[in-house]
């Protein structure tokens, strides 16, 4: 029997973690009066991005992991959508324009940027990555295979920071677009992602042998309950986030065109 209790400590994981921590000190601290010279020390912004990192450990490294790895899709959901929605959030909140437009604006970079950082690449990235990897072979996959699934992990994180950034950019070199594109835009991503929500709640059969054949943590809890479960977490989470992106968007455009008028 897997001990669900386990808390993951591996070096890649810790290490990696430790590193982006460290890399981020280094920038804001020692070398921040090269990059931004007479700005000071980015503490809000600071806090948001270490609370990502924690964030990240507790979706991947608490036991979370296990029950979600062997024992129950609904917890798998709830994982993924912390690494797709509000990792990748705080991580860009946290992030200051000066440390990432030194590489953002090196010239040889800016029509590659230029597209891969549009909305419809965005887009088209972020949903289309996310649903690819709910096809039953590729996610089964996943769970035989921790490389694989690491790999998945990182790429959901990835390609998550890509839907955010039409939203969220912290760059001055490629900023968000205007509040009216934004607000399409979430609507947008929330329709093109209702293909891959719905497979998982109508579908007839268990979707994942590993969750069919699992042990059952909970008692009367069925493997086509937790698929159920899973599918509408990952509908209701979607679009609690996606009303709350439009709120902000339209709160900002309507404070911004107040101040315009005045």
């Amino acid at each position: 029997m897997i001990d669900w209790r386990h808390w993951h400590n591996e070096p890649f994981l810790t290490g990696g973690l430790i590193l982006a921590g460290w890399l981020y000190a280094l920038l804001a601290g020692p070398l921040r009066p090269l990059l931004a010279p007479g700005r000071p020390y980015p503490r809000a912004k600071a806090r948001l991005f270490y609370a990502a990192l924690v964030l990240f450990y507790l979706a991947v490294g608490s036991p979370l992991d296990q029950v979600a790895e062997r024992f129950l899709l609904s917890a798998h959901m709830v994982q993924h959508l912390l690494i797709m929605y509000p990792v990748p959030l705080l991580l860009l909140l946290g992030t200051p324009s000066w440390m990432v437009d030194p590489v953002l604006s090196r010239p040889a970079l800016r029509p590659a940027l230029r597209l891969l950082l549009s909305p419809v690449a965005c887009a088209v990235l972020s949903t289309g990555v996310i649903s690819a990897w709910h096809a039953p072979f590729l996610y089964e996959w996943t769970l035989q295979d921790k490389l694989v699934h690491v790999a998945e992990h990182l790429m959901f994180l990835a390609v998550s920071l890509l839907y955010w950034w039409p939203l969220a950019s912290p760059s001055e070199a490629f900023p968000p677009p205007g509040y009216g594109a934004r607000m399409l835009y979430v609507i947008a991503t929330e329709i093109a992602m209702i293909p891959v929500s719905a497979y998982v709640v109508f579908s007839g059969d268990i979707l994942y042998p590993t969750y069919e054949y699992a042990p059952r943590l909970l008692a009367g809890f069925s493997p086509a309950d937790d698929q159920l479960i899973a599918g509408i977490i990952m509908k209701v989470s979607g679009m609690a986030v996606s009303l709350c992106a439009l709120g902000v968007c339209f709160f900002k455009w309507s404070r911004a065109s107040q101040a315009a008028g005045t």
